[in-house]
């Protein structure tokens, strides 16, 4: 299948964002103008330098922010033309996130963490649970269903938010310096499932990264660089 033949996953066009200069005086604009598509089973890659705001798009792609101007599409739906509830709902249901900080419950175990997309969904534990075990298996966990994050390795704790991002079986994982606080070792461990998710789910992944190293084994490379993607 070209490129040509693929759907697209999430677009966005003519985006803008702007937020208080530090002085209090004007505005520090962010993004100016951007746009981008990513389609089913495509890799891409963000990079640019620190404050650039490349976590400022992928919260805008991902709809835990707004732009200022523009617009976001999950397959067809403008994401902003729905309501707070609604767009929560898809959100959970489209979308995938894995941060450089894992954001797992602290006082859950790993099983709870990975189900909690489904409980928001709807469903019960006991209907949540074999789909939950079966990915923390997959990534090798499955000896560590019952530890709380505080007795999991920084590795550990990250491949438990990659289950649960996975949870309610997204068509897009956006990932914010997945590999940031890991050492080589779980660096390549976590890249290594990353890629797994496009060859084995089809899944789309846009992952933010600083290393170019990481970022040339993506399918297209693009660099923020004042607002715009180049």
């Amino acid at each position: 299948m070209t490129r040509a033949d693929k759907k697209s996953v999430v677009r966005c066009s003519d985006l803008h964002k702007s937020f208080p200069s530090k002085s209090g005086k004007g505005k520090l604009r962010v993004l100016q103008g951007v746009t981008l598509e990513v389609q089913e089973a495509e890799v891409v890659s963000i990079i640019g330098s620190s404050g650039s705001g490349k976590s400022t798009l992928l919260h805008i792609l991902g709809g835990l922010d707004k732009a200022d101007s523009g617009h976001v599409y999950w397959h067809d739906t403008d994401i902003f033309s729905l309501k707070s509830d609604d767009l929560a709902d898809k959100r959970n249901t489209n979308v995938g996130f894995v941060f450089q900080f894992h954001h797992l419950l602290p006082e859950f175990t790993a099983l709870e963490n990975v189900f909690m997309p489904a409980l928001i969904r709807g469903d019960s534990p006991a209907e949540a649970e074999p789909h939950a075990a079966g990915l923390l298996d997959r990534f090798g966990l499955s000896d560590r269903l019952d530890h709380r994050p505080s007795q999991l390795s920084g590795g550990e704790q990250q491949r438990v938010s990659m289950a649960r991002a996975l949870m309610n079986n997204p068509s897009i994982i956006l990932a914010d310096e997945p590999t940031g606080n890991l050492d080589e070792e779980n660096t390549n461990i976590i890249l290594d499932e990353l890629f797994q998710l496009r060859e084995i789910d089809h899944v789309s992944i846009v992952l933010i990264t600083h290393e170019k190293a990481i970022a040339d084994r993506c399918d297209r490379i693009y660099k923020l660089v004042n607002g715009q993607l180049v």
